[in-house]
């Protein structure tokens, strides 16, 4: 699946593209040690001039989007950005410590998010926080 964000007609498509970059490099390259949904909301209300309601619905949509499409079994695959992704895990035999019996673990997948050449190159070149 291809994951597109519509944004307010205002904003140009190259801005869109560089918006959403912007909103993840904030969640992984923070000015604090920790940066909670709200504070990416308002950043992102302070540098467009969008309305944070507005934001926030844009925000809260996108992560609806990627949490239900992934329950589905899709992938999205976000250009320039990186892919959220599925892993299988395989089944395996387990061991309860306490009881000290086996236990069967069926195959089962996780998510995962996979950054892009692109994005993986801006954290490289960024200053290290701590």
């Amino acid at each position: 699946m291809i994951f597109c964000v519509y944004l307010p007609s205002e904003i140009a498509e190259f801005q869109a593209t560089k918006l959403l970059c912007n909103l993840f490099i904030l969640l992984f390259i923070p000015k604090k040690l920790e940066v909670t949904k709200a504070d990416v909301i308002n950043e992102i209300a302070e540098k467009t001039g969008i309305d944070r309601l507005d934001v926030q619905a844009s925000v809260e949509a996108f992560f609806s989007v990627v949490k239900n499409s992934m329950a589905d079994g899709e992938n999205i695959y976000v250009r320039g950005f990186g892919s959220f992704i599925n892993k299988k895990r395989a089944k395996k035999i387990a061991r309860n410590i306490s009881k000290n019996t086996a236990i069967i673990i069926d195959e089962h997948y996780i998510p995962s998010f996979k950054p892009s050449k692109v994005f993986i190159e801006k954290i490289k070149g960024s200053k290290k926080i701590g």
